[in-house]
Order: C-alpha cells, then structure tokens, then sequence
C-alpha cells in the first residue's frame, strides 16, 4: 500500500490517482491516517458484494449524487435503485412541486431510451 501526505495529495491529486489505480493509496495527516484513496475499477473492494451500493446510497443521500448518477454508481438499473432507497427509508423524488416535475419529466425520458 502506498501512502502520500496532505500535502503532496494538495500538489498534486493526479499523481495519488494515479497510484490509487495499481493499489489503495493512505493520506497521511502528519504521523496520522486521514483517509483511503481506492480507484472505482478496482476489483478489490468495490467487488465486494454490497460496496457499490453502499457507496452509491451513501452518495445519493448526502446529495452528492443524483439519483441516475447514484444508480450508475451502484451498477444498478435506476428502477432497482429506487426501490433500494425505498426499502432503506430514503425519499427517492426531493424537493417542491417544480423539482418533482423535473423529476418525473427526466424519468420519462430515461425510461424512453
């Protein structure tokens, strides 16, 4: 396992990337671990059954991800993942009235490809 500092994950990102695609790369605050860096094509941890979608739940909820972006994530088909989100108690269409016709407008259209 590699290991960069934050300083050097400051400088240049790219280059932790890069490592982070042959093996999982530590960020070091210090003498302390502040993070893991994993690339997604990695067969290793996100081939764990359950990794993606726990990633990609946790992605959705904190809004970081849209819910299409999230399932992508997830390697689901956007159907079975709102129905994920259903079943962990997770509101799948947010907002107002104008941001659930967005909603249901943008489903219509994926749904038509």
């Amino acid at each position: 396992m590699k290991t960069v500092n934050v300083r050097q994950l400051k400088n240049n990102p790219s280059d932790a990337l890069r490592m982070a695609r042959k093996q999982p790369v530590v960020v070091m605050n210090r003498d302390q671990p502040e993070a893991v860096l994993f690339h997604l094509d990695d067969e290793g941890l996100l081939g764990e059954p359950g990794v993606r979608l726990a990633l990609a739940t946790a992605l959705y909820k904190s809004e970081s991800l849209s819910i299409g972006r999230a399932a992508k994530v997830a390697g689901m088909p956007l159907e079975a993942f709102m129905v994920e989100m259903g079943r962990a108690g997770i509101p799948v269409i947010r907002g107002n009235a104008r941001t659930l016709r967005e909603d249901l407008k943008n489903i219509k259209a994926w749904r038509a490809r």
